[in-house]
């Protein structure tokens, strides 16, 4: 069965100032991102995530944004361009069952996007498959969309397809999660 996918133009609110008040994508993901890895963000939207990432990972790094949306991944590169980021970034339209990602990466952003995904015990296996030694997802959920409950239901498939909890960060208005392979 299909879930809900956010509208695409859903994403020129979700690239909004008061949202970087409210989620400091940079404060976020530095603890995690460092130069010259390989970072994959699924279900970038227009890039409130992955324009920062570019800029972590430094000119030795690169990341890839995956979405089902190509008009998502449109605006992200337009807005990459902007930002001085397009070379950082590599854009690839994606499946809702299936990420089309084969090569290793160091993190994979899997950020407010969990919930809109068919099968997440598939989304999980092949992020594991995936993810280098030492690598890490950081897994957040809107909590006006998912419940405690849904929440620990989607750790529990992360945790099936060997996937533990390493750290439980604090970001606004989610609920979150630092995962590594078990």
């Amino acid at each position: 069965m299909e879930k809900h996918v956010c509208p695409w133009w859903i994403g020129y609110l979700l690239v909004n100032p008061i949202r970087r008040w409210l989620q400091n994508p940079d404060k976020i993901l530095a603890p995690y991102v460092r130069d010259g890895m390989t970072v994959l963000d699924i279900g970038p939207g227009m890039g409130f995530f992955t324009i920062p990432a570019s800029r972590l990972v430094g000119a030795n790094g690169k990341v890839i944004a995956v979405d089902v949306q190509e008009r998502m991944l449109t605006a992200l590169q337009r807005r990459a361009r902007n930002a001085g980021m397009a070379e950082r970034i590599v854009t690839r339209v994606c499946r809702q069952d299936d990420i089309m990602v084969s090569e290793p990466i160091d993190v994979c952003l899997a950020l407010h996007m969990v919930h809109e995904v068919p099968d997440p015990d598939r989304l999980f296996s092949q992020i594991k498959d995936i993810l280098k030694p030492g690598g890490i997802v950081l897994l957040a959920e809107p909590r006006g969309h998912v419940s405690k409950e849904e929440f620990q239901t989607t750790l529990d498939v992360a945790s099936a397809a060997g996937l533990k909890i390493i750290d439980e960060p604090e970001i606004r208005r989610s609920r979150s999660a630092v995962l590594a392979i078990n």
